[in-house]
């Protein structure tokens, strides 16, 4: 794993502790959600759907520059959040370093304690997705 993704999880498992309580914590995710880029609704494909999110989640990766960049909206505000989350970590990261990466940080936040089970398995399921574009781009870079 790359000291930048290393140093973006640390970054957001000390953002997180400067919440008392899972209320702050709920309120930071939802503006980080808030600060995410403008995703175009012509990307909003079934292409770029992630299944098995109960709210409407698009991710769309293309490979600049060797690395794996990735947009992404929800039509939820926490899970927009949580897909900020996630690309604060992931990315414009190389693909290697993406797939030797463990999402750990997600338990020291305190996500596994505190999100419903469908919004767990909606998390699991955008992972799943920047895995596989990562697994994609590294076979392709490969060959």
């Amino acid at each position: 794993m790359s000291s930048e993704i290393e140093q973006a999880q640390s970054e957001l498992v000390s953002e997180f502790q400067l919440f008392d309580d899972w209320m702050g914590r709920y309120e930071y995710l939802i503006d980080l959600g808030k600060q995410l880029p403008e995703f175009p609704s012509d990307w909003q494909t079934d292409e770029h759907k992630i299944h098995g999110c109960q709210s409407q989640v698009w991710i769309r990766s293309e490979l600049r520059d060797g690395r794996l960049h990735f947009d992404g909206t929800s039509d939820a505000a926490i899970v927009s959040g949580l897909i900020a989350v996630l690309f604060r970590v992931f990315n414009d990261r190389y693909p290697g370093d993406l797939l030797n990466t463990r999402p750990d940080f997600l338990a020291d936040i305190g996500f596994a304690q505190h999100l419903s089970p469908t919004r767990s398995n909606g998390l699991h399921a955008m992972l799943e997705s920047i895995y596989h574009q990562a697994r994609l781009a590294a076979s392709a870079q490969e060959q």
